[in-house]
């Protein structure tokens, strides 16, 4: 019985940390339309704080934040020159947002990958040595 319920211990484990790495993969390789992209920025605002990247249909890549938004176009402050660009909405093929995660929960989430390992790694040995 407790190899049983070591077993699915272990199957859980895996399957739910594995489940959000690969969820985000599908969500980068879809398009964004003009009206997303504008509602984004929108969201994001402006300032220091709505830093982003930004994919043009060209294949440039632009990175800095947001200094002014407008109708069709906005401002972004380039991040190595402190340039400012004018970008159409209409050229915009993705927008990512860089605010990023804290240090904090970077090192959550790898403590509970290794932890997820090492309790499968011990399930797996428990399972194994009482044959």
């Amino acid at each position: 019985m407790l190899k049983i319920w070591l077993s699915l211990v272990l199957i859980y484990v895996l399957v739910f940390t594995a489940a959000p790495v690969l969820a985000g993969s599908s969500r980068d390789k879809q398009a964004q339309t003009d009206a997303q992209i504008k509602a984004k920025i929108a969201r994001l605002g402006v300032g220091r704080k709505a830093r982003v990247t930004i994919r043009l249909k060209n294949g440039t890549k632009l990175r800095g934040y947001i200094e002014q938004a407008g109708e069709n176009e906005f401002v972004l402050k380039d991040k190595d020159t402190g340039a400012p660009v004018r970008v159409l909405y209409e050229d915009v093929a993705r927008v990512d947002d860089n605010r990023g995660r804290s240090v904090v929960k970077n090192i959550a989430i790898g403590t509970g990958i290794i932890g997820g390992i090492i309790l499968a790694c011990l399930a797996l040995g428990y399972i194994y040595a009482g044959n």
